[in-house]
């Protein structure tokens, strides 16, 4: 009951998810993502259990070939599902059952794949996945967003629109942005604009939070405080409006 994009950014290794549909907060059963070991899409008349174990696989270093085989084996429901992961070198592997509402298909290439099914046509996912290997120069964050948008603009959820989720780590157990438009007459235009709040002031702060390699983190607020207080200041200097519907905290 939805489209998605997977993928490895093939410079910084970093990993994201992509998704939208006419289904009530997508992002919650969809995305599945560990920082370092890999991602998986579970849609389709979804099973949360091919997210979690498909993780758990993917940290025994299984490859997604087999980890595809293993889930859907011992799953009688397989034909209803789909779902298409990557790992932390870049393999991938996709799985649409033969019963998933059309359209429904997918595809894969080298560090992303694209997955949809209950979609208006083929073009969808096509143009997803071409966008986004168009846009390889932008951040992963945008390059996601831009592909989605695409998919839209070619049709998107055949039967209209209502939620849509991010979600992106580092090499972090836990997300480094992680957005979710989970009721929304415009899903896909609410994460750009969600984006575009987490870029005024949260982007900043997460540089300072503590990692595995580095469990105190950034501990002196001062240096980041002043670069937020510089961007703030550049923005209304240039007269741009704050994305965020809230008024702008001070620094």
């Amino acid at each position: 009951m939805t489209w998605s994009i997977v993928a490895r950014d093939p410079l910084t290794g970093h990993l994201g998810i992509a998704v939208a549909s006419r289904f009530f907060a997508v992002g919650a059963l969809v995305p599945h993502i560990r920082g370092g070991i890999g991602a998986v899409a579970t849609q389709a008349f979804v099973s949360p259990l091919y997210g979690v174990d498909g993780l758990s696989l993917l940290a025994a270093d299984k490859a997604p070939e087999e980890i595809i085989a293993e889930l859907t084996t011992r799953d009688a429901g397989r034909n209803q599902r789909q779902l298409h992961l990557l790992d932390a070198k870049g393999r991938n592997a996709a799985f649409t059952g033969a019963a998933c509402i059309d359209w429904a298909g997918h595809l894969v290439d080298e560090n992303v794949s694209v997955a949809g099914n209950m979609l208006v046509g083929p073009d969808v996912i096509t143009e997803t996945l071409a966008t986004y290997n168009k846009a390889m120069d932008k951040p992963l964050a945008e390059r996601l967003l831009l592909a989605m948008q695409a998919g839209e603009d070619a049709g998107g959820d055949k039967r209209g629109r209502q939620s849509a989720a991010l979600v992106i780590h580092r090499d972090q157990d836990y997300p480094w942005l992680s957005l979710r438009a989970d009721d929304h007459p415009d899903p896909l235009a609410e994460l750009v604009r969600l984006h575009a709040v987490a870029g005024e002031r949260y982007l900043h702060v997460a540089e300072t939070m503590a990692t595995r390699q580095n469990p105190n983190g950034m501990t002196d607020r001062r240096e980041i405080d002043k670069k937020i207080a510089a961007l703030e200041a550049a923005r209304i200097a240039e007269g741009r409006p704050s994305a965020s519907f809230a008024t702008p905290l001070k620094t």
